[in-house]
């Protein structure tokens, strides 16, 4: 589909400086508006859901739960992060399960795809730390990972670079704003205009700990609270995270923190003794079919709707959203193809 580049006068409005409000921004930007952001926060990450990511570019292993549009558009996402913040690490995705749960790395294994079946051995060839604690799992080798925080930094840093303006405090109606065209990014926040907007809750916790090593993310299967552990630098561990149906967004419950922490010490006993550096809660924007969305109302085009998949999709939403300000007669099929 061919369309008109904007001038560099073309007005584009962001509101809304979060994971999707920044992809948006930066494949407006590439194309030739001008753009503004609006962030209500007072830095990049105090009023995102992003900052709780755990930054898995993972569409196989999301694939076992998730639908069909998010495993053919999160593959893109690797190297759109990589072209346009760096940092992403392409070790894989290492799927296990304690021995008597057997049955749920099979079923993982049944709605998944693009996955090695590796025993115990291999196991310990790819994770040393882990020798000896799984017999057997699933490696997606084509997978990757990324620290989110560095991640929105990057984008913020390269969008203001590259002569984008980023307004902080600035908590505005996207309506309201002398824009050409408004995007609004602001999740949760648009369930003013967006009333099946729902929340979903996530906990978190970063630990720190010299007592283990891994080298890609892990994900501990349990027919409860299915785990993962993301690496990070300096000794640091992400570990998450629940899915709550609720739109409360700072407390914790003890139910929570214990079962995260009792499922990174059956991963590995080192974890007992890790600090506990940071605890994150927050309400991830959901559509009751749990895939994103691009609607417009006049001049402002709703992105929104990406649910725990923040990283993974906003670059095909993003590149979506682009199209729609470019090509205002574009429909929902042509921005599907586009983003396909």
């Amino acid at each position: 589909m061919t369309a008109e580049r904007p001038h560099s006068d073309f007005n584009v409005a962001v509101v809304g400086a979060g994971v999707v409000g920044l992809a948006c921004a930066t494949e407006l930007l590439a194309r030739g508006a001008c753009v503004t952001i609006h962030e209500r926060g007072p830095r990049i990450g105090a009023e995102a859901c992003s900052w709780y990511a755990g930054g898995m570019l993972a569409p196989w292993c999301e694939g076992e739960s998730a639908e069909e549009p998010v495993i053919r558009l999160g593959q893109q996402a690797a190297d759109w992060w990589e072209r346009h913040a760096g940092g992403v690490v392409r070790n894989g995705t290492l799927v296990v399960a304690p021995s008597r749960d057997r049955s749920e790395l099979r079923r993982f294994g049944e709605r998944t795809s693009h996955f090695e079946e590796i025993d115990g051995e291999a196991i310990s060839g790819l994770e040393p730390d882990l020798a000896g604690r799984f017999s057997r799992g699933l490696f997606f080798a084509g997978e990757g990972h990324l620290d989110p925080r560095q991640a929105i930094a990057a984008l913020a840093e390269r969008l203001a670079s590259n002569g984008a303006a980023i307004h902080f405090g600035s908590a505005v109606e996207p309506a309201d704003l002398d824009a050409d065209i408004v995007l609004d990014c602001r999740g949760l926040a648009a369930r003013d205009i967006l009333p099946d907007l729902r929340g979903v809750k996530g906990e978190m916790l970063l630990l720190r700990s010299d007592d283990i090593s891994l080298s890609r993310p892990v994900r501990l299967l349990h027919p409860r609270i299915p785990l993962y552990i993301v690496p990070r630098a300096d000794g640091l561990f992400m570990v998450g995270a629940t899915m709550i149906e609720s739109s409360e967004r700072r407390r914790i419950s003890a139910r929570a923190m214990l079962e995260l922490l009792g499922a990174a010490y059956a991963l590995h006993p080192a974890f007992a003794e890790a600090e506990v550096v940071e605890i994150g809660t927050d309400a991830r924007p959901a559509f009751p079919d749990n895939l994103p969305r691009l609607t417009r109302h006049g001049r402002v085009i709703h992105v929104n709707g990406l649910y725990r998949h923040g990283f993974l999709l906003s670059p095909a939403m993003a590149r979506m959203a682009a199209e729609a300000v470019l090509n205002p007669q574009a429909t929902p099929e042509m921005l599907h193809d586009l983003a396909a």
